[in-house]
């Protein structure tokens, strides 16, 4: 790859017409890569994995962290014979606390950062630590945690040394984005939480450099915490990456196709979506009407400008995977029929009917994104309305989809049954985040279907059908098998992650402390070895040879 091009497309300081020069260079040698290849190939092993958002995770400061619970999880997935650990996007969440509605695309929440790590360092005392701590419970309270944990990491951030703030400076001048995601939180504060499109000052809006460099040096400080911020979550995601990565286990990470309006990357790249000189949608996202919606989704979200975003060489994508590449080896597509046709709603609509489908930028951008990232492995959230045309795009790219068995029980021809899997370069999960538990799903699914389910398992019961579609899971072809910690805990609805279409009390499940013992980790293992998803224990005679064999190295 021409690194010089590289550099180039990765800025946003340089001229169109040199990054149009830059863009054809790289073009043509992606895409002779891609032909001499004949596509990408799957990296996937035969393996399994466990979905659980690092929100989820116990802690005793009222949110799940990165610090020992989660290299606890970990130790966990790795006791269970799990490869992979699929995670929820990891942006500063906005509306409705969502990860999949964030104030940016690139930063990390401050929220997920490791308070006793903080106190190691010196940043926080006992007193802090305890005073911040909050009853176990299985719910996040999300208005406790914004009262209180600004304050916190405020005072963390008061006694760094000098040499942190300057490595933070340095961290802010290596990624571009924290130059602009920095100011954008600085000001959103400034201006008492207005979203950027009101700001007063249309320069300001409009991200002008003179404009911009004045605000800069007014609001210096809040600049620097909000850098500190960073700079510490991306630390300290580094670490723990590196310890999950040297047990042997892979993260899977979640990627939003589309960004919110009101976020850091729309102000700052403008150009880059759909909108009208005050920046404002003048088409935004969403979903036709269908069987579950008769005025379909209106999301809301700006749409891309996907010709400019090709005559700009797709480096706003370039840049985007290479963020999501420093933190997941993986990297799920969400709503991956959007890059083949997407679902355009004129601004103002009050709901989705008066949308129309218009082509999406396919094999142009997967072409780039694959080229550039051949060491990422992509995953494509094929589900929703397809088409032909969708499974050819996600073909041709050869990126493996998706098979959700809470779908599958309408009958012997549905594509997600185990025995219609004609093509094991697939991901088969027993639900998503936005399914219910699968005890919820076993108790409140339809008459017709839960006969058929039953029949098909050879199975009778909630708690029976519950266990045997984890086993059809982990039996199925499907070259990885992803189920919920939920589904494994046998929790019921009251634990679901999501309900989509429902703006309250989402995205607060937390899992109690102990939850995950031995006995689940056994089980777990048990149905991973069985269906040859990991690697079997060594008997008790192997594992006395080794130690035998270990004793005998350190002798000599």
């Amino acid at each position: 790859m021409p690194t010089k091009s590289l550099r180039i497309l990765r800025s946003r300081e340089k001229t169109t017409l040199t990054r149009l020069a830059c863009a054809w260079d790289l073009y043509y040698n992606i895409v002779g890569a891609f032909y001499a290849g004949k596509g990408t190939v799957s990296m996937i092993k035969r393996s399994a994995g466990i979905l659980m958002p690092i929100f989820s995770l116990p802690s005793p400061y009222g949110i799940g962290s990165i610090g020992k619970e989660a290299r606890a999880f970990a130790d966990f997935l790795k006791e269970s014979g799990q490869s992979w650990w699929q995670l929820l996007p990891l942006g500063p969440s906005g509306g409705g606390n969502s990860p999949y509605t964030t104030l940016s695309t690139f930063a990390g929440n401050p929220y997920f950062i490791d308070l006793d790590a903080l106190a190691a360092d010196g940043l926080l005392t006992s007193a802090e630590l305890d005073a911040a701590k909050v009853k176990d419970g299985d719910k996040i309270d999300y208005g406790a945690l914004y009262e209180t944990r600004p304050a916190l990491l405020r005072k963390a951030f008061s006694r760094i040394t000098p040499e942190t703030a300057r490595a933070a400076r340095d961290f802010r001048d290596q990624y571009p984005w924290v130059r602009d995601y920095t100011l954008y939180q600085a000001l959103k504060e400034r201006f008492g939480g207005k979203a950027w499109f009101d700001w007063p000052e249309k320069s300001l809006r409009n991200h002008e450099f003179q404009a911009i460099e004045k605000w800069h040096r007014e609001l210096e400080p809040e600049v620097a915490y909000h850098t500190w911020e960073q700079y510490c979550f991306f630390q300290q995601w580094e670490a723990f990456k590196k310890y999950v990565n040297g047990l042997g286990i892979q993260l899977i990470g979640d990627l939003p196709i589309y960004v919110s309006h009101d976020s850091s990357d729309v102000w700052a790249e403008r150009t880059q979506f759909q909108l009208d000189a005050e920046g404002h949608p003048t088409k935004v996202a969403g979903v036709p009407p269908d069987y579950f919606s008769e005025d379909g989704q209106l999301w809301g979200n700006p749409l891309y400008d996907w010709d400019a975003m090709k005559r700009d060489g797709f480096g706003w994508w370039i840049r985007r995977i290479e963020g999501a590449s420093r933190l997941f080896d993986a990297i799920r597509i969400d709503h991956f029929r959007g890059l083949e046709s997407y679902w355009a709603v004129p601004a103002g609509s009050k709901t989705a009917k008066t949308g129309a489908w218009v082509k999406g930028p396919g094999m142009d951008l997967l072409r780039v994104l694959t080229g550039w990232f051949p060491n990422i492995t992509y995953i494509a959230e094929d589900l929703g309305i397809l088409t032909d045309a969708v499974g050819e795009l996600r073909d041709a790219a050869g990126l493996p989809g998706m098979k959700v068995l809470q779908f599958a029980f309408s009958g012997p021809a549905n594509e997600y049954l185990p025995h219609n899997y004609s093509n094991p370069n697939c991901i088969c999960y027993s639900g998503t985040h936005d399914n219910d538990t699968l005890m919820g799903w076993c108790k409140s699914i339809k008459k017709d279907e839960k006969a058929y389910a039953e029949r098909y398992l050879g199975v009778k019961g909630a708690e029976n059908l519950r266990q045997a579609i984890l086993r059809a899971g982990h039996g199925s072809v499907a070259v990885l098998f992803v189920a919920q910690m939920q589904d494994y805990l046998a929790l019921g609805t009251d634990a679901r992650t999501n309900i989509p279409g429902v703006a309250d009390g989402n995205w607060q499940w937390r899992m109690l402390p102990g939850a995950n013992d031995k006995k689940v980790a056994d089980e777990i293992r048990t149905l991973t070895e069985t269906y040859g998803r990991c690697a079997p224990r060594p008997t008790e005679k192997e594992r006395k040879a080794k130690a035998k064999a270990d004793k005998k190295a350190a002798k000599n």
